[in-house]
């Protein structure tokens, strides 16, 4: 099993890289296009600001790519931002890979949101094993909204998509490297796939 994790600058992707390695795989981190390609799952994280991020995608040439990737391909946290049409952070045009926008949570909550939430309405294989309103760990801003790729709701002052799919392509707003023994199934899922 070759395990890719794109290492473009924006990610905490030890913890990740740590999680997967805690499931029996070594997962290598790279930024190398044929590398990628030739991965048989891919794992695109981030953390931090979306624009900054999508710099750093283009500069690499990993925007043209990651929306061209055949094998299972899971954004986590940022990355699943990234993947969809735009985000309101740093008015930054997306991937396009899901079919929806990201937008900032209001003031009426507190932002961002940090620590354990539910997800619920559980739509796909990934969550195989996983209980209707099981507890994620989250830190985000900003939020996916709904679509017809939604396969996971959260609520947080409103109710949202906390993971996606589009075909081949996975999104999880959560940490799953984070987020126990729960989130180590959804890893395995993916991995699984």
């Amino acid at each position: 099993m070759k395990l890719v994790i794109i290492n473009y600058g924006a990610g905490n992707i030890k913890s990740i890289q740590f999680a997967f390695k805690r499931l029996g795989y070594n997962a290598v981190l790279s930024n190398n296009p044929d590398e990628i390609i030739a991965a048989d799952k891919v794992i695109f994280p981030g953390v931090g600001e979306a624009s900054s991020a999508m710099k750093m995608l283009k500069e690499s040439g990993l925007d043209v790519l990651i929306p061209t990737l055949k094998q299972p391909v899971l954004g986590i946290c940022l990355g699943m931002q990234l993947m969809c049409k735009s985000t309101e952070e740093g008015n930054t045009k997306g991937l396009g890979i899901f079919k929806t926008h990201v937008k900032k949570f209001s003031n009426a909550v507190k932002v961002p949101q940090m620590g354990w939430n539910v997800i619920k309405d559980l739509k796909s294989d990934l969550f195989k094993g996983i209980e209707e309103n099981e507890y994620m760990y989250l830190v985000h801003s900003y939020y996916a909204q709904h679509c017809n790729e939604t396969i996971a709701k959260t609520d947080y002052g409103l109710n949202y998509a906390s993971a996606l799919q589009h075909k081949n392509f996975y999104g999880v707003q959560f940490h799953p490297e984070k987020s126990g023994v729960e989130g180590a199934k959804i890893l395995n899922n993916f991995i699984n796939m």
